[in-house]
């Protein structure tokens, strides 16, 4: 059976999926008649194999929306919510406005946005349009178009569909998990105790990828592009977020465990929005900087 697992995946790395499932099925009732396996055997076998094939079919907005809502959770397992309604409804009407100006201005479940009562400088962007932002990120704001930055950049992770990436795989895992657990129905508790133990990890490697290892650079130089354009089109300065980056750079400790453990050193973004023609700008009008303070009072 564990050959079976590997033959399937790799089937369906090299073939169309469908074709794998019929290739098994035909198989299996080659199988099955000539007295190889049973017909339990064979159920099991062609259930293993719609398991590994499907995990490589699109996944629907309504998936998307329930697995970001897992990682979400997963991520305030650890970060407490902040329970500030002024500052999270103010957070909530600037992503809204701006996710309008995305090229995904509408996910299953919407975008929304909350507060992380935490000082680490760190943002979590979950599938289907799930932003988190810690406390301290806000703190590095000094206007209101830097904290829009934020949220922009955030909202170009939902938009490229950047979590889902990272999900995938981990999805990958959990099916050949699936696969064990169907060829082990015949096994004993300690092997199943060990396939369930597999499935569980799996599952930490998703929100591991996302709390710990971050994106790879390229994916936030495309994050960064998407709230550049983001930007513009609000009619915010987008030179704020080459700002804001300048101020991330000056609590830059690659020892951190928040955005120095999951993001590249801002220094590198920087000359990358610089090659954009992007320059760092401090521009935000009155009436944006009233409401930002007024917003961000708590936290002063």
């Amino acid at each position: 059976m564990g050959l079976l697992a590997t033959v399937l995946a790799g089937l369906c790395l090299t073939s169309g999926c469908e074709t794998v499932n019929h290739l098994t099925e035909l198989s299996t009732e080659i199988a099955c008649a000539s007295g190889a396996i049973t017909e339990d055997q064979a159920t099991s076998i062609n259930r293993t194999s719609q398991a590994v094939t499907k995990t490589f079919q699109d996944i629907t907005p309504e998936q998307e929306y329930y697995i970001g809502r897992t990682v979400a959770a997963t991520v305030l397992i650890k970060y407490r919510p902040q329970p500030d309604q002024n500052l999270n409804r103010y957070l909530n009407e600037m992503g809204q406005a701006l996710a309008q100006f995305s090229t995904r201005p509408e996910t299953f479940g919407g975008y929304h946005f909350l507060l992380l009562d935490s000082d680490e400088i760190n943002a979590f962007a979950a599938p289907g349009g799930l932003i988190l932002v810690t406390r301290g990120l806000v703190q590095c704001c000094r206007n209101e178009d830097q904290l829009a930055a934020v949220l922009a950049h955030e909202i170009g992770h939902v938009e490229k569909m950047h979590g889902l990436r990272a999900i995938r795989s981990g999805r990958l895992s959990s099916a050949l998990t699936v696969l064990a657990v169907e060829a082990g129905k015949n096994l004993g508790g300690a092997q199943l105790a060990e396939i369930t133990k597999a499935f569980d990890e799996s599952i930490n490697d998703i929100a591991g990828t996302l709390m710990n290892s971050g994106y790879s650079r390229k994916l936030e130089y495309e994050a960064d592009a998407a709230a550049v354009a983001i930007l513009k089109q609000a009619g915010y300065e987008p030179g704020a977020l080459v700002a804001m980056l300048e101020n991330m750079a000056e609590n830059w400790d690659s020892s951190r465990l928040d955005f120095a453990a999951t993001h590249p050193p801002p220094a590198e973004r920087i000359a990358q929005l610089k090659k954009a023609k992007v320059k760092s700008s401090l521009a935000s009008n009155d009436a944006r900087q009233q409401r930002f303070l007024a917003a961000t009072k708590s936290l002063r």
